[in-house]
């Protein structure tokens, strides 16, 4: 039962926050990356090279840093208004690992607790392998909490909203080529096989595909704003980012790097990048825009600037409130507002039959409607 004056979250007890996970000294790095790769037979000396990246960064990545600081952030805003609920914080790939996690769920006496995952799109690999993650660790946890995953929040406005106002700070930074600057919105990339076979064929009618659909929809309405608000059309491209695999594998493309030797060619001055793709500054966003394509810009002659991304902004911190607040309703009967923006409604609670679907072959998940 909730405290007197407390916001209404039955039937939650708790938060819990799972992300990728990185290491955090530099002899982590390669049993960090071991972890990831696990299954794929990615030779030792491959991985010791992808190492360097982190290297360069004192061997430690920044996404566990960045994760405590978002769970200290939705804290505050639980307890700013009435919500009487711990945020628990668990990874796929290093510690905290998230079977741990669960075990102290347990200990502490949680029932059932709602997950908020820090991918916020559609694929096996950004949605479907983190459902796969929770049934793994619930079967490893005797009498483990009932965990339900909230939706995906692309086109949620607490998200979208803090990237628009990214967007036109960075903007501002680009005093010469600021009124015709081109938007390079980034991603990671995944296999296209992986990206056709993300999502299903849903309740609200949506096809698989779904990874791309939602970045252009969120593209789309991000860039919609930026006119909205400057009075100018800036044209805007959707671009990929760390790739990994076999060449012989085809992945989604353009690479940033690629795109912008491309837009130099074009005669374009100007860019500003931004992580479309990601919640937090973390490597992928450090390192490959930061360091990477920061270089390409450089050697091309292009000014460029990287747009922020969502981190803590209070906007974000209290859509996880709000996502929180939506699924607990729903669970007790009501019919809770679902915001989203752009062109796609917003995603039901639970995944659709056979969603994004595992590449090596199936695998049982949590919170779809065949788990």
């Amino acid at each position: 039962m909730n405290p007197p004056g407390a916001t209404d979250v039955l039937p939650y007890d708790a938060l819990l926050v799972l992300s990728f996970g990185g290491p955090e000294k530099p002899e982590d790095v390669v049993p960090f990356l071991e972890n990831v790769t696990r299954g794929r037979g990615i030779p030792r000396e491959r991985l010791e090279q992808v190492g360097e990246h982190y290297f360069l960064f004192g061997g430690r990545s920044p996404i566990n840093d960045q994760n405590r600081a978002l769970i200290a952030a939705v804290e505050k805003d639980f307890a700013e208004q009435g919500i009487d609920l711990p945020v628990y914080f668990g990874n796929r790939n290093w510690d905290p690992y998230l079977a741990d996690t669960l075990a102290t769920m347990k200990a502490d006496g949680v029932r059932r607790a709602a997950v908020f995952t820090t991918s916020a799109y559609s694929s096996w690999s950004s949605c479907r392998q983190y459902r796969e993650n929770l049934f793994d660790a619930v079967a490893e946890t005797p009498d483990a909490p009932r965990l339900d995953k909230l939706r995906q929040y692309y086109n949620h406005p607490g998200f979208i909203e803090p990237v628009v106002d990214a967007v036109l700070a960075a903007l501002a930074e680009l005093p010469d080529e600021g009124d015709t600057a081109r938007l390079v919105f980034v991603t990671h990339s995944i296999p296209t096989e992986m990206s056709e076979t993300s999502g299903s064929t849903d309740p609200n009618g949506q096809p698989r595909g779904a990874y791309v659909r939602q970045h252009r929809s969120a593209v789309d309405e991000v860039a919609r704003r930026v006119k909205e608000a400057t009075g100018r059309a800036h044209r805007h491209d959707l671009v990929y980012c760390s790739r990994s695999g076999a060449p012989s594998t085809p992945w989604l493309e353009p690479d940033v790097n690629d795109h912008l030797e491309e837009l130099a060619t074009d005669g374009v001055g100007g860019v500003v990048m931004v992580p479309i793709g990601f919640v937090s500054d973390h490597m992928e966003v450090i390192y490959d825009l930061d360091t990477e394509a920061m270089a390409t810009a450089e050697r091309l002659g292009m000014q460029a600037v990287r747009a922020a991304s969502a981190g803590v902004d209070p906007r974000f911190v209290a859509m996880i409130r709000d996502l929180v607040l939506e699924r607990a309703a729903a669970e007790r009967g009501e019919a809770p507002e679902r915001p989203a923006v752009g062109s796609m409604p917003a995603g039901p609670d639970l995944c659709g039959a056979g969603c994004c679907a595992n590449p090596r072959g199936p695998r049982p998940a949590l919170c779809g409607v065949d788990s």
